[in-house]
C-alpha cells in the first residue's frame, strides 16, 4: 500500500492534480463556462491522498479475484489507471489505441472496469449476441441529480417502468402513422425557422465583414417548436425570445457537464464531496431547465381548461397513463412527466442542431458536393418550390450526405454507455459483472476494414448501398442498435431530410467572416453530444424567388 500511495503522492505534487486543476484551459473554459474546481488543492489533496490508500486495496483485492482473461489495453497507473491516458478527445485516443491493442480494449478508470468497442465486428457481436446481459445504463453522479436517471427513458433501470416509458415514445409519440398525421407541423416549424434566418440574413446583408449567422441555434429553435406542437400543441420559442436562449445556453451546459470527466464517478467515496462541483452545477442547471419544463406542462394544462379546443397530444396521453396496477406506477408522477418532456426537447434539439451544423459543414468544405446535393434538389423539387417530406425519397444524395455526415460525426460518439448485468464472456474475454462498456460510434464511422477512405467526405459511397442507420448496419450505428437504440429515429429521419433540404433548396450558402475551407475549425467539443468546438458561421443568400 504504502508503494501505491508514494506513487499517488508523486503525480499529484508534479501533475498539480491533472483531473482537478488541468494545466491546459478546458473546452468548458473556452466556452465560458465556470471552471470545475471550486475546493482548495490543498484539502483536495489529502482527503485524496487517504481515501486513495483504501482504493489502491480494494482494487487490487478486486483484480485478484477476477478470473478469466479480459480484454487487452494500456498500462494503467496504481490507483488512477488509465484515467490519465484518455486525454481532452478521448473518442480520438481511444481509436488510435485499435492499431496496438485491437478491436475491443479494456481500461481501468479508478475502480471502475471499462470495455472500448472499436470495430464493426465487435459492435456486431456485441448488438446481435450480448444485447441483453449489458441492457443496463451505466450512471454517472451527475444524472442522479434531481432524480433524472429514474424518469428518463434513455437511463431508467431496464425493467418494467422503462418499458413503460419505452412504449409510451415508441406506441403512442413516435409511431409512424402519428409521424405521417403530423407531417404539417414540420412544414409550419420549418417555415418559420426559414423566415427567422431571412430576417437575420437581411441585417448583415451589406455589411463589410459578414460574420453570418449561427446556423445551429435557428435549427435548435426549430426543433424545440417542433417538439412543443407534438407534445404540448404549441410553440416553445421564437428568436428574440428571453426564455428561448436561456433554454438554450441551459442546454449546451448540461451537455457540457454531462461529458465532463467526475473524478467521483471513479473515486466512489468521493461521490459526498463532489470535489470538482460537477453535480452542483447539474442541480442547478437542471433544475432551471426542469423549471422551464413545468411550466411548459402547466400553461398547457391551464390552456386546455380554458379552451374548447379538443385537439389531443402527447401530454394528453402521459396525464391519462393508467399502470397495471402490479409492476407499473399507476399514475406518471409530476417529477416522471417534467424529466419525460425535458428529455424529448433535448434529445430532439440537440441531436438535430449539431447533425444539420456538421452536414453544412462539410457541404461547405466540400463545395463538389455542394454542387451535387443543390443540383439534386432543383431537379427533384423544383424551383421556387418548398421542400417536402414527400420528396425525401428521391432525394438520394440528400440521403447520402446525411449518412456521410453521421458516418463521420455521430452526435454522441461513445452513445450512451452500457453496463454488464452479470459476468460474461465476449469474444473470448470475460468480462465482470458492473463493467462500464463504450461503443466507440466514432472509432467504427473510421474504421478501415470496412470504409474505404474512411477520413474523407464522401457521400458518393451511400449511392446504391443499402446501409443505413436504423440499428440493422452496425457499420453505422448513431443512434445505437438494439433494444436500448434511440426511439427517435423514424421522427429525427423526416426531420433532418426537410431541414438540411430546405435550408440548402431555399438559401445558398457561404462561409463567414474571413473563414475559408483551408482554415475552417473543424475540431469538436465532446459533451453528452459532439458539437462544433466553434460554432459554424455562415452567409445565407436567398436562392428561392418564393416558397410554396
Amino acid at each position: 500500500m504504502g508503494a501505491g500511495v508514494l506513487i499517488f503522492y508523486f503525480v499529484i505534487t508534479c501533475w498539480g492534480v491533472p483531473l482537478l486543476c488541468p494545466l491546459k484551459k478546458t473546452r468548458t473554459q473556452e466556452l465560458g463556462l465556470q471552471k470545475t474546481t471550486d475546493l482548495p488543492p490543498n484539502f483536495l489533496l489529502c482527503f485524496i491522498v487517504f481515501a486513495s490508500s483504501a482504493l489502491f486495496l480494494f482494487i487490487r483485492r478486486r483484480n485478484n479475484s477476477v478470473t478469466g482473461k479480459l480484454p487487452p489495453g494500456p498500462p494503467g497507473w496504481p490507483i488512477f489507471g488509465n484515467m490519465f491516458d484518455l486525454g481532452t478527445m478521448p473518442h480520438r485516443t481511444l481509436t488510435r489505441l485499435r492499431d496496438k491493442y485491437g478491436q475491443v480494449i479494456w481500461l481501468r478508470l479508478g475502480a471502475v472496469n471499462s470495455m472500448v468497442i472499436l470495430s464493426t465486428k465487435a459492435a456486431t457481436e456485441f448488438f446481435k449476441n450480448h444485447d441483453l446481459t449489458f441492457a443496463e445504463r451505466h450512471i454517472t453522479e451527475i444524472m442522479r441529480a434531481h432524480g433524472y436517471h429514474k424518469s428518463s427513458v434513455a437511463l431508467a433501470p431496464y425493467g418494467s417502468y422503462w418499458r413503460v416509458l419505452r412504449r409510451l415514445v415508441t406506441v403512442d409519440m413516435l409511431v409512424n402513422k402519428r409521424i405521417n398525421e403530423t407531417a404539417c407541423v414540420r412544414r409550419k416549424c420549418v417555415d418559420d425557422m426559414l423566415g427567422w434566418i431571412e430576417d437575420e440574413a437581411s441585417k448583415i446583408r451589406g455589411e463589410s465583414n459578414r460574420n453570418g449567422i449561427h446556423v445551429a441555434r435557428f435549427v435548435f429553435l426549430l426543433s424545440l417548436n417542433l417538439l412543443g406542437n407534438l407534445m404540448l400543441s404549441q410553440d416553445l420559442f421564437d428568436p428574440n425570445s428571453k426564455e428561448g436562449s436561456e433554454f438554450f445556453l441551459v442546454i449546451l451546459r448540461l451537455m457540457s457537464l454531462s461529458g465532463t470527466g467526475n473524478i467521483a464517478d471513479y473515486f466512489p467515496w468521493l461521490k459526498w464531496l463532489d470535489p470538482q462541483g460537477l453535480k452542483r452545477k447539474m442541480n442547478k442547471d437542471l433544475g432551471k431547465a426542469i423549471d422551464i419544463a413545468s411550466k411548459f406542462v402547466k400553461q398547457r394544462m391551464e390552456d386546455k381548461k380554458l379552451s374548447e379546443n379538443n385537439k389531443r397530444d402527447f401530454l394528453d396521453l402521459l396525464l391519462e397513463f393508467e399502470g397495471n396496477g402490479k409492476d407499473e406506477p399507476a399514475k406518471l408522477s409530476d417529477q416522471n412527466l417534467n424529466v419525460f418532456i425535458l428529455e424529448l426537447l433535448m434529445a430532439g434539439s440537440e441531436t438535430t442542431s449539431s447533425t444539420v451544423e456538421w452536414a453544412l459543414t462539410e457541404l461547405l468544405c466540400n463545395l463538389e458536393s455542394m454542387v451535387k446535393v443543390k443540383a439534386e434538389l432543383s431537379r427533384v423539387v423544383g424551383p421556387n418550390k418548398s421542400v417536402e417530406e414527400s420528396d425525401i425519397q428521391n432525394l438520394h444524395y440528400l440521403n447520402a450526405v446525411i449518412k456521410e455526415t453521421f458516418r463521420l460525426h455521430p452526435p454522441i460518439p461513445f452513445l450512451v454507455p452500457r453496463r454488464a448485468m452479470r459476468d460474461s464472456e465476449f469474444m473470448g474475454y470475460h468480462i465482470p459483472q458492473n463493467t462500464q462498456v463504450f461503443v466507440n460510434a466514432w472509432a467504427i464511422g473510421r474504421d478501415p476494414e470496412v470504409w474505404d477512405d474512411p477520413l474523407s467526405f464522401k457521400p458518393e459511397r451511400f449511392i446504391g448501398s443499402k446501409i443505413d442507420y436504423k440499428g440493422h448496419n452496425f457499420q453505422l450505428i448513431p443512434f445505437g442498435a438494439g433494444r436500448r437504440m434511440c426511439a427517435g429515429v423514424a421522427l429525427g429521419e423526416r426531420v433532418l431530410h426537410l431541414v438540411l433540404g430546405s435550408l440548402l433548396h431555399h438559401f445558398d450558402w457561404e462561409l463567414g467572416g474571413n473563414v475559408t475551407k483551408e482554415t475552417i475549425d473543424m475540431r469538436d467539443i465532446l459533451g453528452v453530444t459532439m458539437r462544433k468546438l466553434e460554432p459554424l458561421l455562415a452567409v445565407p443568400k436567398m436562392c428561392l424567388k418564393s416558397a410554396d
